[in-house]
């Protein structure tokens, strides 16, 4: 009885690890991320050197560069990973440091926000509505490759989106 006690104790404590969105990565150094909007792909690089590449969801208007808030735009451009969300309504996420200076000068040139909040993030069940573009101008990926570009992608990593 008490091996089936302790067997018991193996099992659930392996079985709760083993859910955890968490992951850890001892690979090399992530010290770029590009985003490739017309191929929806993500790729991680170490110098020059792709470690990961995703299939991406965009902005529900992905052609272009964001200029105001609720255009549906991805931005494209150079930015930093500037934060994270462990309690993200979309798994994970990690932030994207726009708007800079320029996109804020451009919207409001405009008499406009140039919004804000443009993560990198997952996609929960409610979200998976069959379209390929469907965020408010943030990057999506599945919510278990978030989990490992949560724990490969560091705070103030360099990432580019182009065309």
């Amino acid at each position: 009885m008490r091996v089936i006690s302790l067997l018991l104790i193996v099992v659930t404590f392996g079985l709760s690890a083993g859910c955890s969105k968490f992951r850890s990565y001892n690979g090399p150094e992530i010290t770029h991320v590009l985003v490739e909007k017309s191929k929806r792909r993500m790729h991680l690089l170490s110098g020059q050197k792709v470690i990961k590449t995703y299939r991406v969801g965009l902005g529900f208007a992905p052609d272009g560069h964001k200029f105001v808030e609720g255009d549906g735009r991805t931005p494209e451009g150079r930015y930093l990973i500037d934060r994270r969300n462990p309690n993200s309504e979309f798994h994970l996420s990690i932030g994207i440091s726009y708007p800079n200076p320029a996109d804020i000068a451009k919207a409001r040139s405009m008499g406009k926000s140039p919004g804000g909040d443009i993560f990198i993030h997952g996609r929960p069940k409610k979200y998976r509505n069959g379209k390929r573009d469907w965020t408010a101008g943030c990057i999506a990926v599945k919510d278990r490759e978030m989990e490992e570009v949560y724990s490969m992608v560091t705070d103030g990593t360099p990432i580019t989106l182009r065309k």
